[in-house]
């Protein structure tokens, strides 16, 4: 597209979700300012551009905003067509990386969650809703670098929730969800992703990230 382009993404470090438009912008190496928010406090701009969810991330383009991750991650390949390529340009392909990338968010996400710090009496079943989930993905990876292929794509940025948030979570609540015996095909893809060089600077630190779960999983125990 020609002309002036003003881009900037409402995010927050801890939010795999908006670390995947931090990637993807990069990734098409697409200059933008990031604001930071506070959720407990949310910006006026951010309640303004997202009134539905008032959650991040929220890409605002020309004073237009676009809501909800895999949205966004449309809308900049489409947006941004040259050079790299998010999306499969094979119709099929296409349709196929939008089906895991939905699974990734409406299956395994959910169950994660609920099995790190969901009520105790449903977090065995959770657990083996996500060994479940990881073994389908598994099928899905193998003989593959990445769900893209040889490159980063849709799938494999909207997999970053497994790849870090994940494995963090699994570190904090001491539950073995992926681990290098039970999926190793996705074991690797996980290394292979957060080690590109991209990837890896958009990554929030581990420690951190493990601590944060840490006091979320006590949280949810003293509510109990």
């Amino acid at each position: 597209m020609a002309g002036q382009q003003e881009v900037k993404l409402h995010g927050m470090w801890r939010s795999p979700f908006s670390r995947r438009i931090e990637t993807a912008l990069k990734l098409k190496g697409i200059p933008y300012d990031y604001v930071h928010e506070d959720l407990p406090n949310k910006s006026p701009d951010l309640l303004k551009y997202n009134p539905i969810y008032k959650k991040v991330p929220v890409l605002v383009h020309n004073g237009k905003p676009i809501v909800e991750s895999q949205v966004i991650l449309e809308y900049i390949d489409e947006t941004w067509p040259g050079g790299y390529s998010i999306l499969p340009q094979d119709c099929y392909e296409r349709a196929m990386a939008r089906f895991w990338a939905k699974f990734i968010d409406d299956k395994c996400v959910p169950a994660a969650m609920k099995a790190t710090w969901g009520p105790e009496h449903e977090q065995e079943k959770a657990f083996e809703e996500v060994q479940e989930s990881l073994s389908f993905l598994e099928k899905g990876i193998e003989g593959k670098k990445f769900f893209g292929g040889e490159s980063v794509g849709f799938v494999d940025i909207v997999g970053n929730v497994i790849a870090h948030w994940l494995v963090t979570m699994q570190e904090a609540a001491e539950k073995d969800m992926l681990t290098k015996e039970k999926h190793p095909c996705l074991y690797k893809w996980a290394q292979e992703y957060t080690g590109c060089s991209v990837i890896r600077d958009e990554l929030p630190p581990r420690d951190i990230l493990i601590d944060f779960f840490k006091a979320r999983i006590q949280a949810s125990k003293t509510s109990m």
